[in-house]
């Protein structure tokens, strides 16, 4: 017994660490970050999990919390001894004999702007700030766009509509949007919420009975019937891959675009929500749903398999959005996002 007891107690740090992180076999020494590099990139340049960044980075929190402190030209080393990654000196190597050496630089005309982002932020920046999804209840009393000025039958930048019910105390930014297709939950036909199509931006400039809005950005054509929305004040700061604090079990509900199947990094909408417990920066992992086959006479129902990830960077109550992240096939509708 007392053997076995000394054998687990070895063993802890060696199931704990492996658990961790998994370095890959091919994974290098070193990178010299580049202008185009991911966090996440890098991270999967070296390990097989690339969300497990505290441990990966060996970052403090307050580290964590922080988007901008890795920057093109950084060299980032690999710890094989400890399984983690850092920059050295925050610099550049330079060589003036056999042994490398980091020494700290000044940044000349660099900010925050120019540090390299945690994930592909260009294929998700334009989902940050609008609408995307609508619930029924909130859809009912939603301001609506009721009349154009000189009669127009669509709103352009810098024309004049005339709205009902907007409120004069949530201040004069809002955005136009058009109820599109109707989530469905594919298990419990639970209605989720609708999808909101964002139109575009308009500015209320006076406030009555009916109010008068300008718009200021048009997308799409705005209506007559079209609604408005406060302006989303969602950020793409400091999002950081981490894995749910609970068990989800979630299913694609649509790619956006309207197709049937999503690629690499490519958005689609999930049938879970905050009320589940999803955060902003859960990964999820991807399994193709388990089809049914026969044989000798017998049913049988293949077991689901893995196939890639997806980070949700967009939560609403009942429903989320996620950017797919690595993926070795296809990502159809129904298919299964749970926790890795």
């Amino acid at each position: 017994m007392r053997k076995i007891i000394s054998l687990i107690c070895f063993l802890l740090p060696v199931l704990a660490y492996a658990d961790v992180v998994q370095i890959r076999p091919d994974a290098p020494d070193r990178h010299v970050v580049v202008k185009g590099d991911t966090l996440w990139d890098i991270s999967a340049m070296f390990f097989k999990d690339p969300w497990k960044w505290p441990s990966i980075w060996n970052l403090n929190k307050d580290t964590i919390k922080d988007p901008h402190w890795i920057y093109p030209g950084d060299v980032v080393v690999l710890d094989r001894s400890t399984g983690s990654l850092s920059v050295n000196g925050k610099g550049l190597a330079t060589s003036s004999d056999t042994t490398d050496k980091y020494e700290p630089r000044i940044r000349y005309g660099l900010s925050q702007h120019d540090a390299i982002a945690s994930i592909p932020y260009k294929d998700i920046q334009a989902f940050i700030s609008q609408p995307l999804v609508v619930e029924e209840e909130s859809l009912a009393t939603a301001p609506k766009l009721i009349a154009l000025q000189e009669g127009r039958v669509i709103l352009g930048d810098n024309q004049i509509g005339y709205v009902s019910n907007l409120p004069a105390d949530k201040g004069t930014k809002f955005q136009a949007f058009r109820p599109g297709k109707l989530f469905v939950d594919p298990e419990t036909d639970e209605v989720l919420g609708r999808e909101a199509i964002y139109l575009g931006d308009v500015e209320a400039t006076k406030f009555g009975e009916v109010s008068t809005v300008m718009a200021t950005k048009t997308k799409l054509e705005i209506n007559r019937g079209d609604r408005l929305t406060l302006t989303s004040v969602a950020s793409s700061d400091s999002l950081i891959p981490h894995v749910p604090s609970n068990n989800i079990k979630a299913q694609i509900l649509s790619v956006y675009g309207g197709v049937s199947q999503a690629g690499q990094n490519t958005v689609v909408t999930i049938n879970k929500g905050t009320r589940e417990g999803l955060e902003v920066g859960n990964v999820l992992a991807l399994y193709s749903k388990g089809i049914n086959t026969k044989f000798e006479g017998e049913t049988y129902t293949l077991p689901n398999e893995r196939y890639g990830l997806m980070i949700v960077f967009r939560v609403f109550n009942k429903v989320s959005y996620g950017l797919v992240m690595q993926t070795k096939l296809p990502v159809q509708l129904l298919d299964v996002a749970q926790t890795p």
